[in-house]
């Protein structure tokens, strides 16, 4: 009984494995839409954003907004501004933009994706009830790539919430033939497994247990569908089935140690302590952060025990109890380094803040003998997300510190301009004064009185050229000519001459009077034109000549402010650095503090175990053989 006892209270502290699986970074994606721009300012925020450079792209987004550029996007900018918010992790200033927008008149493609993206924050956040209702205003159907997402999120909240055959239900009707379908016959597994029917469960993780994957992901499906299903099956009291399942997990896969562990308990429960030695001595070579690690190395020695080898028992436990201290020394340092908040500018230094956001992946350990408990560290969401964002606060305030530096070029620019305009300013006025418009003006009205005048009298002669105005002259002198008085015949021939030269010369300036006429007055208005244009720009200049030192202070006061402006937000972002680098710490050291539980109560088992061991052996008046 006590044998027993002890082996499915093993099984019972690993049956925490059975966890929901859904497909991150293997989803399948609809094919890419092309997206047509019409807002050049929206293009260059999706350049950045496709480049995953969050941060510029947010910066971009807001300055187009303050400034209405968004003509055609108004409401795609605004729904990719939530989704950047939500990839620094700021939930609720999302969640503010997606309701805002669910409020207005958009179009039923958006509603939908709004609100399911609105779910996905809330559950991501655990607020179930909010995602379950956000679903439920989802009308229709959302494109094919997000109903299956939509579908997974929705059976995952009724399997955390006990609601086990609505998610079975939900998850038998998942009508899709890619990846997608065998995360959820997983999950479906999952829930009956949850709500004790085994043997329906079996069928499911048995068939995924022994699915031919063809990448990585699926592989590790696989594998966590045989653990699950065998440590259902030792819970059920059905080691050799069991057995069968834990056999298939992969040797070198991310859950051989588990898988391991389990085969050894299985032969045990079987009471072949012999064959259960075999995955417990693999193990005990393996990294001893791992609690399957830890494990076997007290269940060795109780097989041992059980095979009467009692002297063996003695020395493994000594020698876990040996590794155990040891583990504990290098935990207690390790501590100590986070504490000294060391650590987490190694994790800066070792991946450099190129980028930020959500989907940032660290791909470096720091190295140094801490780098062996940063793994289990690590996998820990609540970790990763605070180190997500101590690294974006790190990204912000070395852009602070690049806008820092940038203030003393615009300081530069702005005295060249002011010294520019000073200069300047003399000339213009200057040639201001020179300009009598005024005098420009009467003289165009004079102008258009003369013309009047000469149109209403007809004054073809006003009109000609000067040779024309000259050869008039000339004529009119001849006919004046004493001369042609005389009454002889050649006087008379020359006086009609001279009346014919003056007849065709009256006559072209008559047929040319209206052409030049017209064109006086068109040049006239042209004229007027450009003296109205030549006032409104001396009303302009005067008015920038007015406006133009109060824009200078106004320029100077912004510029000159940013520099405390900055310093300011600088002082804030170091202040949310340390309250999430002591965030962090506290995770950390609960982490490994939680370790060093584990290793003291394993220690102490095996104190306990040695202890009987020995009182056994003086008893029966033998040393351990």
């Amino acid at each position: 009984m006590l044998r027993g006892r002890f082996i499915a209270s093993r099984i019972r502290s690993l049956l925490a494995l059975l966890v929901l699986v859904a497909p991150a970074a293997y989803a399948a994606t609809a094919e890419n839409e092309p997206i047509v721009v019409k807002d050049p300012q929206y293009g260059e925020v999706l350049f950045y954003f496709y480049q995953e450079d969050y941060f510029p792209a947010i910066v971009r987004l807001l300055a187009a907004q303050s400034q209405q550029q968004f003509v055609n996007h108004a409401e795609e900018a605004e729904l990719l501004l939530g989704g950047l918010y939500l990839s620094y992790g700021h939930h609720l200033e999302a969640a503010a933009i997606f309701e805002k927008m669910l409020a207005g008149n958009v179009s039923t493609e958006i509603r939908n994706r709004t609100w399911f993206f609105l779910a996905k924050i809330w559950y991501q956040r655990g607020y179930f009830d909010k995602a379950q209702q956000a679903f439920g205003f989802v009308e229709g159907e959302l494109p094919k790539n997000l109903r299956r997402e939509a579908l997974m999120l929705q059976a995952q909240m009724l399997i955390e919430t006990g609601e086990y055959d609505r998610a079975v239900t939900l998850l038998q009707n998942f009508d899709d033939k890619t990846e997608w379908a065998s995360y959820a016959r997983f999950n479906i597994g999952v829930a009956l497994v949850r709500s004790g029917r085994i043997e329906e469960a079996r069928a499911l993780l048995d068939d995924l247990g022994n699915m031919n994957p063809f990448n990585e992901e699926l592989s590790a499906l696989r594998d966590k569908a045989n653990l699950a299903l065998g440590y259902a099956l030792l819970q059920d009291g059905q080691p050799g089935a069991a057995k069968i399942s834990l056999q298939r997990v992969r040797l070198e896969g991310p859950f051989s140690n588990k898988a391991l562990l389990g085969v050894g308990w299985a032969d045990a429960e079987m009471d072949n302590f012999q064959r259960a030695l075999v995955p417990w001595m693999e193990l005990r070579g393996r990294d001893l952060l791992d609690s399957a690690v830890q494990e076997s190395m007290l269940a060795i020695p109780y097989a041992m025990a059980k095979l009467d080898s009692m002297g063996q028992a003695a020395d493994h436990y000594l020698n876990a109890i040996e590794a155990f201290y040891e583990e504990t020394n290098r935990l207690d340092q390790t501590i100590a380094h986070i504490e000294s908040g060391q650590l987490f500018d190694e994790f800066l230094e070792a991946d450099p803040a190129d980028s930020a956001g959500w989907y940032w992946q660290l791909k470096q350990l720091p190295e140094g003998p801490e780098a062996r408990y940063l793994f289990y560290i690590l996998a820990s969401h609540k970790f990763q997300e605070g180190l997500k964002n101590y690294r974006d606060l790190n990204y912000l305030h070395k852009n602070l510190d690049g806008w820092q530096g940038s203030i003393e070029v615009y300081e530069n620019m702005l005295e060249t301009r002011k010294q520019a305009y000073e200069e300047r300013l003399p000339r213009v006025e200057e040639a201001l004064a020179r300009a009598d418009i005024d005098g420009m003006v009467s003289h165009k009205l004079e102008s258009d009185s003369t013309i009047n005048n000469i149109e209403e009298s007809r004054d073809w002669l006003a009109l000609s050229t000067r040779s024309e105005f000259e050869m008039w002259g000339e004529i009119a002198a001849l006919e004046n000519s004493p001369a042609l008085r005389a009454d002889i015949p050649e006087a008379a021939e020359v006086r009609d001459k001279i009346q014919l030269l003056k007849g065709v010369l009256q006559w072209q300036l008559e047929r040319a009077f209206q052409d030049r006429l017209w064109r006086l007055r068109r040049h006239l208005t042209e004229t007027g034109e450009a003296l109205v244009n030549t006032q409104r720009s001396r009303r302009q200049i005067d008015e920038t000549m007015r406006n133009e030192p109060l824009r200078f202070a106004e320029l100077s006061d912004r510029v000159y402010d940013l520099g405390p402006r900055i310093e300011s937000i600088k002082m804030k972002v170091d202040d949310s650095m340390d309250d999430q680098r002591a965030f962090l710490k506290s995770i950390a050291v609960a982490e490994l503090q939680a370790q060093k539980e584990r290793l003291n109560v394993y220690t102490l088992q095996a104190r306990f175990a040695l202890a009987a061991i020995y009182d056994l052996s003086t008893s029966s008046g033998e040393a351990p053989q």
